[in-house]
């Protein structure tokens, strides 16, 4: 079984298991994985980056939802 750790999302405390990917922390928040821009620790996080960026603990995800228009 994986220990929890402590990261932020955009500012806010949250807590997943060790080993959560960024893409698993997109599904486990219900966001539109291909409307959404990441940041970790102030990198983005390119889409094909996703699935094997691991978060660690004390990680910052900044996650801006893209929203189109004219």
């Amino acid at each position: 079984m994986s220990r929890p750790i402590q990261i932020r999302v955009n500012g806010e405390p949250r807590e997943v298991p060790e080993g959560t990917s960024v893409e698993a922390l997109l599904g486990v928040l219900m966001l539109p994985r291909d409307a959404v821009a990441v940041e970790r620790n102030a990198r983005l996080v390119r889409k094909q980056e996703r699935e094997r960026t691991l978060l660690a603990a004390g990680d910052q995800i900044e996650i801006v939802t893209l929203v189109g228009g004219g």
